[in-house]
C-alpha cells in the first residue's frame, strides 16, 4: 500500500468537518511555505496533497462546497504546472500565498470548526 493511499484510508475516517479543517491547514501551509520557503519542492508536495484532500472530501460536501472545493482544485492545479517559474518571481510566491490563505479561510468556515 502506498503511502498517499494509506493518507487516503486515515483522511477518510474523519468526519467531513475535520477534513475540511485538514485540508485548510495544508493550504495554510501551502500560504506559508509559498512565502517563506527555499525549497520549490516543498509548495510542489503541498499543492499535491491538497489537490488530493479535496478529491477525497468534495464528494461528501454540500453542493456550494463542493463546486468551490473543485474550483480551488483546478486553480492549484495550475499553480503547479507554473510552479517551477512561479516560484523564482517573488510577486507570484506572494500571489500563490495570498490565495492559499484564501482558501484555508474558505475550507475552515465551512467546516464549521470556527
Amino acid at each position: 500500500m502506498t503511502d498517499r493511499e494509506k493518507l487516503k484510508q486515515r483522511f477518510l475516517r474523519d468526519p467531513l468537518e475535520r477534513r475540511l479543517g485538514g485540508l485548510a491547514a495544508t493550504l495554510a501551509r501551502i500560504s506559508s511555505s509559498a512565502r517563506n520557503s527555499e525549497s520549490p519542492v516543498i509548495v510542489e508536495n503541498l499543492l499535491d496533497e491538497a489537490k488530493h484532500l479535496i478529491e477525497w472530501t468534495a464528494a461528501d460536501a454540500e453542493a456550494e462546497t463542493a463546486a468551490e472545493l473543485v474550483q480551488i482544485q483546478r486553480l492549484i492545479t495550475l499553480w503547479q504546472k507554473s510552479w517551477k517559474t512561479a516560484m523564482q518571481d517573488k510577486t507570484q510566491r506572494t500571489l500563490l500565498s495570498t490565495l492559499a490563505k484564501e482558501w484555508s479561510d474558505k475550507a475552515l468556515q465551512s467546516s464549521g470548526l470556527i
